[in-house]
């Protein structure tokens, strides 16, 4: 754990790509406070890998500020999206009901 000086004034630290708990050492070392909002188990949280953070890095806050972070949900909670139809479809038939069937390409034409 790196100690800062006892400084009014501390930059926050870049924790976006790290996992929660380095995340937490990080921000302890660097004298500034976490919260997630999206996790209210914060506190017990691991591996699960910081995509968004506020305010952003290099920003000089005063010490013991509170910093907010916002996690990645994974493949078992959803992150990978939404991936239900979207009505309403499009009518079946597309261009063939619009165009003619082409004939013989190599049919002379008289």
């Amino acid at each position: 754990m790196r100690l800062t000086p006892k400084t009014p004034e501390v930059r926050v630290p870049r924790l976006v790509g790290l996992m929660a708990v380095d995340a937490r050492e990080t921000a302890e070392a660097r004298g500034v406070l976490l919260a997630a909002p999206d996790r209210p188990d914060f506190h017990r949280t691991v591996v699960d890998y910081v995509v968004r953070q506020f305010p952003q890095p290099g920003a000089e806050v005063p010490r013991g500020a509170v910093v907010t972070v916002w996690f990645d949900l994974g493949d078992a909670e959803g992150g990978a999206g939404v991936r239900e139809p979207r009505p309403p479809r499009p009518p079946s038939g597309g261009l063939r009901r619009e165009l003619d069937e082409p004939g013989d390409p190599f049919e002379l034409l008289r």
